[in-house]
């Protein structure tokens, strides 16, 4: 080496790919559109007129309860009432002030001032599912209404609806639903399609060739363009974040702490989603089936992770599968950390299944990655 002649900086070389990378975002108006735009109209559609997230209704049966009515037999054939059992009370108290139950009901049988058998039914609940206890104080209703009328000849028998016991907890309004499901929505289409088309649009013009015959390691060169793509990313779940919570009063329970902790899971999906573009970019035979893939494997996690309504309206065998997706980790992730307040260390089981997922995409992208 002469004397004179300088080493040759990988970080200099990362940080311009990073920068070129980060402007051609931006040349791109579409992708701004895409990214935030869309989300919003989303969010403002589905946070102002949604139905809360499905008209599946889970609620408990106290222990206490009489099971050999037949009102409890219609509730068990009804197609909008899922009947749940907890072992642990502690877990059945949180998911009460959480919002994931619709309350706990007691039917029990008694007799009235004339000595005659009243079947009585009373609903405990909290404020947090008050969205949802509208619609069903009359499905109940209804649900005694039918019983009644299939026992008119017996003019002895009765069922009485108490009012609802409600205790006060932290409201689960309907856009701490939403916004979670629509930060994962764009996150999910725009990194794909942005990384697949990115590194395939290059790799077809040999600027990756050209790249690996450089003196920059193949490393920076993933992570320059990577980077540019994940800063972009986060830039967008801020402001949908932002927007969400000071217009539409989305719940941060720990305020700025919750943002970051949020940015955190919001990177761990990132990189998972950037192994899974990459992968793309590499199969494609041609730019016009790379929607096609992105579509294939991002379509069924849109519907099936709860972005726009709960998985639990799903059927069983169903919901269980829904359960294993990247995106159900992510929006699960993020209501938790959003409404629950908890942090991202607490959502380890959330953050052990993405990261099964991104272990696994990132071997197969080893294996398929093409740079010319």
């Amino acid at each position: 080496m002469e004397p004179n002649q300088q080493k040759y900086s990988q970080s200099r070389a990362l940080w311009a790919i990073t920068k070129a990378s980060f402007k051609a975002i931006f040349s791109n108006p579409s992708a701004i559109v895409f990214s935030i735009l869309f989300p919003i109209i989303f969010i403002l559609i589905f946070g102002a007129f949604g139905t809360g997230g499905g008209v599946s209704y889970k609620v408990v049966i106290d222990a206490n309860s009489d099971t050999s009515n037949l009102f409890y037999e219609a509730l068990k054939r009804s197609p909008s009432i899922r009947i749940v059992k907890y072992t642990d009370t502690v877990l059945l108290n949180k998911d009460l002030q959480k919002g994931n139950l619709t309350g706990i009901l007691s039917i029990t049988k008694q007799n009235d001032s004339a000595n005659r058998p009243v079947t009585k039914v009373h609903l405990r609940s909290t404020t947090a599912s008050s969205n949802r206890l509208g619609s069903f104080m009359p499905l109940l209703d209804y649900i005694r209404l039918k019983t009644e009328l299939n026992l008119s000849g017996e003019k002895s028998y009765s069922i009485s609806i108490d009012e609802p016991e409600i205790t006060e907890v932290r409201k689960y309004k309907q856009i701490d639903f939403i916004l979670p499901g629509q930060l994962g929505f764009s996150i999910l289409f725009s990194t794909l399609f942005g990384i697949a088309f990115t590194f395939f649009g290059l790799r077809e013009q040999l600027v990756l060739k050209r790249f690996y015959a450089s003196p920059v390691n193949r490393i920076n060169i993933l992570l320059g363009i990577g980077m540019s793509r994940l800063s972009f990313q986060l830039m967008n779940v801020v402001i949908l974040i932002l927007f969400g919570h000071f217009l539409l009063d989305f719940t941060l329970q720990h305020g700025f702490t919750t943002v970051i902790e949020m940015l955190l899971f919001t990177i761990v999906m990132l990189f998972q989603l950037m192994g899974v573009g990459l992968i793309f970019s590499s199969i494609a035979k041609s730019d016009t089936s790379l929607p096609l893939l992105i579509n294939l494997y991002g379509f069924p996690q849109m519907l099936l992770s709860g972005t726009f309504f709960s998985i639990d309206v799903f059927p069983g065998w169903l919901g269980e599968i829904c359960r294993i997706l990247p995106l159900t980790q992510y929006n699960d992730a993020m209501r938790k950390i959003a409404f629950e307040g908890l942090s991202i260390f607490e959502c380890w089981n959330e953050m052990l299944i993405l990261g099964i997922w991104m272990v696994v995409t990132y071997a197969i992208a080893i294996k398929v990655l093409k740079w010319e």
